[in-house]
């Protein structure tokens, strides 16, 4: 029997709660399970101490057993010390989605329009006192 450490969702609409627990591999996910191990609540705040409840001893038991956590239950796991760290590459994860890279086009836009207009009007200002001397001389003679 392939055990696995995994989340069974409960809870209400658009209200989520979870049990973690360790299941056959083959049942459904809300399905029936063999031990409830520890509960989520992503409607907790991220430092409040009752988001994510472990029963360490029990966990340890079972990955004794052979029951391989889920990519999140292991995640919890690390956090909480149970399991060693594995290091993920995500290289596309820093990366800017299609609308957030329009904007910095636009932002690129505007900046160098504004580079032109600010150059346009020192141009302009350079250029008006070397006439007005010219126009000086001229009015005095």
């Amino acid at each position: 029997m392939a055990l696995a450490l995994r989340m069974a969702r409960g809870g209400a609409k658009k209200r989520p709660y979870y049990r973690i627990v360790v299941a056959d591999s083959r049942m459904p996910r809300d399905g029936r399970y063999i031990e409830k191990v520890g509960t989520y609540n992503p409607m907790l705040a991220k430092d409040d101490e009752n988001r994510v409840l472990l029963q360490e001893d029990r966990i340890k038991h079972w990955m004794g057993q052979g029951a391989k956590p889920s990519d999140r239950v292991s995640r919890f796991l690390e956090a909480a010390g149970i399991l060693e760290a594995k290091k993920r590459n995500n290289p596309n994860k820093a990366k800017p989605g299609a609308k957030a890279l329009e904007r910095i086009e636009e932002k690129k836009e505007k900046e160098e329009a504004a580079k032109a207009a600010a150059a346009e009007a020192e141009a302009a200002a350079n250029e008006a006192p070397a006439e007005a001397p010219a126009e000086e001389a001229a009015a005095e003679e």
